[in-house]
């Protein structure tokens, strides 16, 4: 007669028993996956669902709310060739959004690699952080548009005046984060390193630093984000070609429709570029949030 703990084990599934743990891994990890992917897929689909019911209400006009299925279409229009037409004003979107990453590229990289320097000064030697902190933080409350047109004066309505404005815009968010990071490092792990005969160089790369990266990337991000925030406002004076430009030009002939593939090829791009420097930040600072 069988036990009462036999039974269970009579209910199992052989093939759960015979399945290599390798493979249970991986199919746990894809359940993992799935459970992680539900819940955004069904917010847009819920999202595209009152998009379309607030539409065919009719209350307001397609200009201002057009349907998703017209949106989709002027997606498909700035894409491809069409009519004879070559994307928007001769442009493909891909290629509109190619050269404004370019110039988020050029401009917040500057700003980016201005700041962590900056800040490593500021965090390490007292009278430079007390002299340019109030500037630096001045700089950070300031909307783009208020020294864009400085900028056109000084530079010209080139290339020039959008890689400085980005550059000005992504400075300051990394500059302070830097900073901060630098001077909460441990004062007795620098104070140890210098017992055993470290140089300030030494202390700085072997103990600030690494101390600091956390921060440093979370500055990263947010100079990135405000980068992108600032893209439109780059672009508004010859920003074509350009996904900002194009948004501002279709913006003057109510193309709402175009505006609105322009805003979420900038927002799709933004998420994937954070995820990327999520990713970068996992392999070069692996101890964060384990220490």
């Amino acid at each position: 007669m069988p036990t009462a703990s036999a039974a269970p084990a009579a209910l199992r599934d052989p093939a759960d028993e015979a399945e290599p743990a390798p493979r249970r891994r991986a199919r746990s990890r894809l359940a993992g996956v799935s459970r992680r992917l539900a819940l955004p897929l069904g917010s847009l689909l819920l999202f595209l669902a009152v998009w379309q019911s607030v539409a065919a209400a009719g209350t307001w006009s397609e200009t201002l709310v057009p349907p998703p299925a017209k949106v989709w279409g002027a997606f498909v229009d700035v894409s491809t060739t069409h009519d004879g037409v070559r994307g928007y004003n001769g442009t493909y979107l891909v290629e509109h959004l190619g050269i404004s990453l370019r110039r988020i590229a050029f401009g917040a990289g500057l700003g980016i690699v201005i700041g962590v320097a900056f800040g490593l000064v500021m965090g390490t030697v007292g009278w430079v952080r007390s002299l340019f902190e109030p500037w630096i933080t001045f700089l950070r409350t300031l909307p783009p548009l208020a020294y864009f047109s400085l900028l056109i004066v000084w530079l010209g309505i080139d290339e020039e005046p959008k890689i400085t404005l980005l550059a000005v815009a992504a400075f300051p968010p990394v500059a302070v984060a830097t900073a901060a990071a630098v001077a909460a490092a441990p004062r007795h792990l620098q104070e140890a390193a210098r017992a055993l005969g470290g140089s300030r160089r030494d202390v700085v790369r072997d103990v600030v630093l690494p101390s600091a990266l956390p921060e440093i990337f979370t500055g990263v991000r947010l100079a990135v984000g405000v980068a992108y925030s600032s893209l439109v406002a780059a672009e508004l004076v010859n920003g074509l070609p350009g996904i900002g430009g194009m948004v501002k030009d279709a913006a003057n002939y109510n193309n709402t429709p175009v505006v609105l593939v322009g805003i979420a090829a900038i927002g799709i791009s933004g998420l994937l570029i954070d995820g990327l420097l999520l990713r970068l930040e996992r392999a070069v600072v692996p101890w964060r949030g384990h220490t």
